[in-house]
């Protein structure tokens, strides 16, 4: 990123967005960790994807600047984000902060960490670490190293080569910190994609664009396990994703259809047959199972878009 788009975080307009379905619980300890930071966000926005009052409500009522944006159509996270991201921009963010309902910041130090890895690396994007909610030490998402995967924060930090930074690693959404011209140059999350690989897709727009973009190792952002989905194959050294309810998979399967079809993915396609072929026929035994996930990448491959069950036509 050129040091001329560099903003002062004293000047700096730093917008954090929360996109929401039907967690308000959930959400209320979101805000309280997001509008706690000793860095507050100049302003908050909340996408509700169930137009609820009482989500309005409690974004009316934090100490902070918000904007209640309901959407009376679920958008899901991939459209909610866009929608939070371009409303942002129009109102003329310099950083944009993202967030969810069901995750928060680990401390009130975690923006200002952010912002100031991001400036001292003359970073485009900045994530925090993903820790697992529940057990800080573990991450709440496996990473893929080569073929070994890393699932504990001690793994990552004895990695690597830097002290406060692995560059080119983050996950988009849970923590993460854009630069506003970051967004101009990559654009915004697909909202075909709805939910369920939409993170993965903007991840690879932005390492083709690129800008330098890393995960912070100074900072936590916590989140419920995620590791659950991940099947272990061939003694662990590969995962195979198999969600645990049907309209998961159906997003999941149909949506890295898509993907894996697109500059930059394509290379993993021979390991994704493999996994998968060997999660369904060998460790399921499910061969149905492997016809439906043929399926749902088929139609992905299509851009068969439809939020409903398709058949092939």
């Amino acid at each position: 990123m050129s040091t001329e788009h560099a903003h002062d975080d004293r000047d700096a307009v730093v917008v954090a967005i929360v996109v929401t379905h039907r967690r308000p619980d959930e959400l209320a300890k979101s805000l309280d960790a997001v509008c706690s930071q000793s860095r507050r966000p100049d302003h908050l926005i909340v996408v509700d994807n169930d137009h609820d009052d009482r989500v309005r409500d409690l974004v009316d009522g934090q100490p902070i600047p918000t904007t209640y944006l309901g959407s009376r159509r679920n958008l899901g996270g991939a459209g909610g984000f866009a929608l939070g991201m371009l409303y942002a921009l129009s109102q003329g963010a310099d950083w944009i902060w993202l967030a969810d309902d069901d995750g928060r910041p680990g401390d009130a130090e975690v923006l200002a960490t952010l912002l100031a890895c991001a400036e001292r690396h003359h970073l485009a994007e900045v994530s925090p670490m993903i820790c697992n909610l529940d057990h800080p030490e573990k991450l709440a998402f496996p990473l893929r190293r080569g073929l070994s995967w890393r699932r504990r924060v001690d793994e990552l930090l004895v990695e690597s080569a830097l002290p406060d930074l692995m560059p080119g690693i983050s996950h988009l959404f849970n923590g993460a910190l854009f630069r506003a011209e970051t967004l101009e140059a990559i654009g915004v999350p697909d909202l075909r994609l709805f939910i369920r690989g939409d993170e993965t897709e903007l991840h690879r727009r932005l390492l083709r664009s690129g800008l330098p973009f890393g995960t912070c190792l100074q900072a936590v952002y916590l989140h419920p396990c995620g590791t659950e989905e991940f099947k272990p194959i061939l003694g662990g050294r590969m995962h195979a994703q198999y969600p645990d309810n049907a309209s998961k998979r159906f997003f999941t399967y149909r949506n890295r259809g898509y993907l894996q079809a697109q500059p930059g993915m394509r290379k993993l396609l021979l390991q994704e047959w493999l996994r998968f072929g060997w999660y369904f026929l060998i460790s399921r035994r499910d061969p149905a199972g492997f016809g439906e996930w043929i399926r749902l990448r088929r139609l992905g491959r299509r851009e068969r878009f439809g939020r409903a069950e398709q058949r092939d036509g």
